[in-house]
């Protein structure tokens, strides 16, 4: 995780690691433009694994596709009692939703492998900024804002979730956090055409 921060204000950036369980999820059973926001699809691409089969008895893709979205739902809003929900192999949490609760017995395993090295991937990644400055780039914004002003920033926290998607882009989630690519601070000018607007709403 790495944060940064001024007078009243507090800016953290890390990745998450049940939402990239999450994401492999609605991505290996190809649960496509699937929750709010609905962001891209997930890299290194995973293999798809048609779910109909597996939840034939309990409403099938579009029941499964209801029950990802509310699970999703919670994890952007960082609902509490999430990270308990996982408990293999029975995932009891998820006895309301059948549908997911059988997606989950049958690709936990692979979901786990798969997020694991994303977040070791973004560990590294997150390191590397550090030592060559580009972590700072949020802060230039803040500064320039507040300059443009002439006044300090407001109070206020944002929390940016990095993940790894095919499109280098963001989604504000309003109050206070903004989902992104985990490649997007990278690219300078696409970072500010996202942040900038966000920024500016809250100082």
């Amino acid at each position: 995780m790495h944060h940064t921060g001024g007078p009243g204000w507090r800016v953290t950036a890390d990745t998450s690691g049940h939402m990239l369980l999450a994401l492999y999820l609605r991505d290996v059973a190809d649960l496509a433009g699937a929750g709010s926001p609905a962001v891209s699809p997930v890299l290194p691409t995973v293999r798809t694994a048609d779910p109909r089969q597996l939840t034939a008895h309990v409403g099938g893709p579009s029941a499964l596709r209801g029950e990802w979205e509310q699970w999703w739902e919670d994890l952007v809003r960082e609902r509490p009692g999430n990270a308990a929900k996982l408990a293999p192999p029975s995932f009891p949490a998820f006895a309301d939703s059948p549908a997911l609760q059988r997606l989950l017995q049958a690709h936990f395993g692979a979901a786990m492998s798969w997020s694991r090295a994303r977040m070791a991937e973004y560990g590294k990644l997150a390191q590397e900024r550090e030592a060559k400055g580009k972590s700072g780039l949020i802060s230039e914004l803040i500064q320039d804002r507040e300059m443009e002003l002439g006044r300090a920033a407001r109070s206020f926290e944002l929390k940016l979730i990095e993940l790894p998607l095919c499109e280098p882009r963001a989604w504000f989630v309003e109050p206070d956090r903004i989902l992104m690519s985990q490649t997007l601070m990278d690219d300078e000018t696409t970072f500010r055409s996202f942040v900038q607007p966000i920024v500016e709403l809250m100082v």
